[in-house]
């Protein structure tokens, strides 16, 4: 679980309500349903608009890692790397053959099956960076999609502010509808504005951050493996990884 993100959450919008309470002012009067339909409805499908069905379904898989972001061990994979490395060096590639039915993920099988077909180096090296290339692509445009909808969501509250004071032109010689399309118009630029800043641009830069740590791990598991294809002492393999690392990281 990200306490920081949870914090966020609560931090940003309990200090604005907060700040409406001191100032001596309602809650209940940030409620506003036209104003919610107008923003939120026209935010999604201004962004249904943009984005191919892939990448909205792709967009919606990785939400979760805001709250639960993806597990990721960079020391236990060179740990694992230089297991690797010492067991090629003693029983040959074709030794590593027993480890990929333990191996969950595709990248990691597939960087692996490589190495024991004894393909050369080089060509090893080309696959791996293709395919780590379009998995960052396909991370970052459904990352992007978020950051569309904090595009367009100020604009849009905008637009509803706007369709507020139309309906309150319109209603002048009837004081009783006057305060409901004011509200309606102060309301949506706010549920515009505060949706892009505190829930969208914060939601796309959290997944970009998780898509590149990602991108950095398959990087240093493909900088292992092309290790070992070329025969590299383990020793020297663990201390070129140990740059992939935290500052934290202690050997």
């Amino acid at each position: 679980m990200d306490i920081l993100s949870i914090a966020g959450v609560f931090v940003g919008i309990g200090a604005i309500l907060l700040g409406v309470t001191l100032d001596g002012g309602d809650i209940s009067s940030l409620v506003n349903v036209p104003a919610l339909v107008i923003v939120f409805g026209g935010t999604v499908g201004a962004t249904l608009l943009q984005f191919p069905p892939a990448i909205f379904i792709r967009s919606l898989k990785m939400l979760p890692w805001v709250l639960r972001p993806q597990k990721m061990n960079f020391s236990g994979q060179i740990e694992q790397i230089i297991h690797w490395s010492y067991l090629a060096r003693k029983e040959g590639l074709l030794g590593l053959e027993d480890t990929l039915p333990n191996e969950e993920d595709p990248f990691v099988r597939k960087s692996l099956q490589l190495l024991i077909d004894g393909i050369d180096s080089a060509v090893i090296r080309e696959i791996l960076d293709l395919d780590i290339s379009s998995k960052e692509s396909m991370g970052l445009q459904a990352a992007g999609l978020y950051e569309a909808m904090g595009g367009y969501s100020p604009t849009i509250g905008i637009l509803g502010a706007v369709m507020g004071l139309i309906h309150v032109m319109q209603n002048l010689t009837n004081p009783e509808l006057l305060g409901q399309g004011i509200a309606t118009a102060f309301v949506a630029t706010i549920y515009g504005v505060g949706s892009a800043n505190l829930i969208f641009l914060p939601v796309a830069n959290k997944l970009k951050a998780h898509v590149l740590e990602s991108t950095l791990l398959k990087e240093m598991l493909a900088e292992g493996i092309i290790s070992i294809s070329d025969g590299e002492n383990p020793r020297n393999i663990k201390l070129k990884l140990s740059g992939y690392l935290h500052d934290s990281y202690k050997d």
